[in-house]
């Protein structure tokens, strides 16, 4: 199934008076790549969480937010008095070191290392988030999924038109092709009894042939529309699967392909009509490899 690259989730839960909410966005990306916002206290669940990002969403640039609050004096850091005492007895030895008054910043005083310690109970309560925040995580990848989804019907519908309106000019372009040369025999033959018809010369009809031939030859584009045909076989396959692997590559290198086959037919044709068809059919790929940019 088509699945966009675009998309947005989330989730939020109280648990114990604590505050949690995770946030996922995804955009177009060629790749995976995740970028991860957690709070200090659950920086050592990162690992933990892009494994499980991973498992859920396989392509595009991810924005994962991670918030967790918690209002009760239990949250707070603890304030290391000895470590302080020391900093600031250090402190004071230094007017008399560098011969001028030092000011002491308390707010830098407390980022100091040792100064602010993590609550007593700091390893609990990251073992009691993990689990809140893991099925946060799966709830808002689903929602985010669900948009994905909506959005993945839209771009089949859109595809699918893309590959119709190909379909209807490849036609015209296989069925104009044999008139094409028979047309090319008329005019050639028309062309030269004209020129030759006062000097009472006729054609020789062995080297008409053999020139309609080369014609023919050159201008031969049966082996690109059986290409043609082929890869949008394939296209119309990828778009109208139910499988959930993602197709976004594969349909990427599709169009591209299908734009190779119908820029060689758009050498090879001298005929107006197929000219016009071919122009049409290349405008349809050029909307589907724009549109494919964001399937997953």
């Amino acid at each position: 199934m088509i699945r966009s690259m675009t998309g947005f989730g989330e989730a939020i839960r109280d648990v114990q008076s604590i505050h949690y909410a995770v946030e996922v966005r995804s955009i177009n990306n060629k790749f995976y790549k995740a970028s991860m916002r957690l709070p200090e206290e659950l920086e050592g669940l990162e690992a933990e969480i892009d494994t499980r990002l991973r498992r859920r969403l396989t392509r595009g640039s991810i924005t994962l937010k991670v918030r967790m609050s918690d209002p009760t004096a239990r949250a707070a850091y603890r304030l290391n008095i000895e470590a302080l005492q020391s900093y600031i007895e250090r402190l004071g030895q230094l007017p008399h070191e560098v011969g001028h008054p030092v000011p002491i910043d308390v707010a830098g005083l407390i980022q100091l290392p040792g100064v602010l310690q993590p609550p007593s109970d700091f390893e609990s309560r990251i073992e009691k988030a993990k689990p809140v925040v893991h099925e946060l995580l799966d709830l808002a990848c689903d929602r985010l999924i669900e948009m994905r989804d909506r959005e993945g019907a839209m771009l089949h519908q859109d595809l699918h038109r893309h590959y119709q309106a190909i379909c209807t000019r490849l036609e015209r372009i296989a069925a104009r092709t044999q008139p094409v040369v028979e047309e090319y025999h008329q005019r050639l033959r028309q062309r030269i009894e004209s020129m030759l018809k006062d000097a009472s010369i006729h054609v020789n009809e062995a080297d008409l042939v053999r020139e309609v031939a080369i014609y023919a030859e050159r201008s031969d584009i049966a082996e690109e529309i059986t290409r043609l045909n082929a890869h949008l076989s394939q296209f119309r396959d990828l778009i109208d699967s139910d499988g959930c692997e993602p197709v976004g590559r594969t349909l990427d290198f599709l169009a591209q392909e299908l734009l190779r086959e119908a820029n060689t037919i758009a050498s090879k044709s001298n005929d107006a009509q197929i000219s016009r068809d071919i122009v049409e059919v290349k405008g349809a790929i050029d909307r589907i490899k724009e549109q494919v940019q964001n399937v997953e």
